[in-house]
């Protein structure tokens, strides 16, 4: 069977890198996507193991269009009772990028009516229409004139694992965390800070890596188990194969935040995530951090945005972010994640890379600086053979 695994912009070669470990064919990184190859077990284990995806896509036909008749009329001869019944319900979520359609709305409404007329000639029934809980989810892309139709077999968003009870009041992305953990190069055996650690996404999402514990596993439903060919059996076996893969972490994670209410919602999300035993957490200013750790951590900051802060109050934050770092974690990888492009000059430290990427819709640039013990020459005089 074909798929389609839709991820964040800046993440799709992570995402192929995740699916050809899970045994995935034919894999190919699209925009914001990749495209695999697999049978219903990988369907099952990329919805639950998969840490950089936001859903998995099931495509049922692909045809050409040029007016809402030819989109009605190619819907009508998808053969819907393969997926659903009369009694089910559905919804579509149409993404229409067309001439020959003004509004993605009608697109999607075009769809439906031919879902429904489709049972209605077959059984004399329509089935109903639920956008909040459907049983079936289906997915309509049109980019100029070609349209795919698919099932969503994830429906929830993936990076909803449902370990987070409590959240800040910009909560990093799972997956853009997730997804930054790995562009970084992590080991999973160096160990981590996180010093502005907010809800405490960064070390939740490090730490289940470290385990190998599979993100999927705080869920409790997913939009394949509403399938008609939907094998409980096999899913439960999927689900053991995963547990049986866990491990005994060999790193330390040390998260803390300046806010007593961020350090008090980690607490809660580290709990759900049970991962209370290697995270340790604390409240803590970062300017008093570090001073006497050194050797290869990797530090990653999610600095504020700067929504409820004057220019000049980021500024200096941003400010104190290079100067810390400079001074208390020699020998140190540090990734920064951030929208302000002005902000991040004042950190006065040259990155050594720099990646494009997006949480939620912001754009935000990744960079990645290097912490020398000593000075940079010094350095780079003792790194030659």
């Amino acid at each position: 069977m074909k798929f389609v695994a839709k991820t964040l912009y800046g993440l799709e070669n992570m995402l192929a890198a995740e699916l050809t470990e899970l045994g995935a064919s034919d894999v190919k990184a699209a925009n914001r996507a990749v495209l695999f190859e697999g049978d219903k077990y990988l369907l099952y284990r990329a919805n639950y193991s998969l840490r950089t995806a936001l859903s998995i896509l099931m495509p049922v036909s692909e045809f050409r269009v040029r007016s809402k008749d030819d989109l009605y009329t190619h819907a009508l001869r998808i053969n819907w009772s393969r997926y659903m019944d009369a009694e089910d319900t559905f919804s579509v979520v149409p993404v229409v990028m067309s001439p020959h359609f003004e509004h993605s709305g009608y697109a999607g409404l075009v769809v439906k009516d031919a879902v429904a007329d489709y049972f209605r000639n077959k059984t004399g029934k329509r089935p109903s229409v639920n956008s909040d809980d459907p049983s079936i989810l289906i997915n309509l892309h049109i980019s100029n004139d070609l349209a795919t139709v698919s099932l969503d077999s994830s429906v929830a968003p993936l990076f909803k694992r449902g370990y987070r009870k409590e959240q800040s009041a910009a909560p990093l992305n799972e997956v853009l965390a997730a997804g930054i953990l790995m562009i970084s190069g992590w080991n999973c055996r160096t160990d981590i800070v996180d010093p502005m650690c907010g809800s405490g996404t960064f070390s939740i999402e490090a730490g289940l890596m470290a385990c190998k514990i599979a993100p999927g596993k705080f869920r409790s439903s997913y939009g394949f188990m509403k399938w008609r060919d939907f094998d409980n059996s096999l899913f439960e076996k999927m689900k053991q194969d995963c547990e049986k893969e866990r491990v005994a972490p060999s790193v330390k994670i040390e998260a803390s935040d300046i806010s007593q209410q961020a350090v008090e919602q980690s607490a809660v999300n580290i709990n759900s995530a049970g991962l209370k035993e290697i995270i340790s957490l604390r409240r803590a200013d970062f300017r008093e951090t570090g001073r006497e750790q050194s050797g290869q951590k990797f530090i990653f900051i999610n600095p504020p945005y700067g929504l409820r802060l004057q220019p000049e109050e980021l500024d200096s934050i941003y400010s104190m972010i290079g100067t810390t770092l400079k001074h208390h974690y020699p020998g140190c990888t540090a990734w920064i994640i951030t929208p302000n492009l002005e902000a991040i000059r004042h950190i006065g430290l040259r990155p050594k890379e720099k990646h494009t990427l997006y949480n939620g819709a912001l754009e935000c640039v990744l960079l990645r600086y290097e912490m020398y013990e000593g000075t940079k020459k010094t350095a780079a005089k003792d790194s030659r053979p």
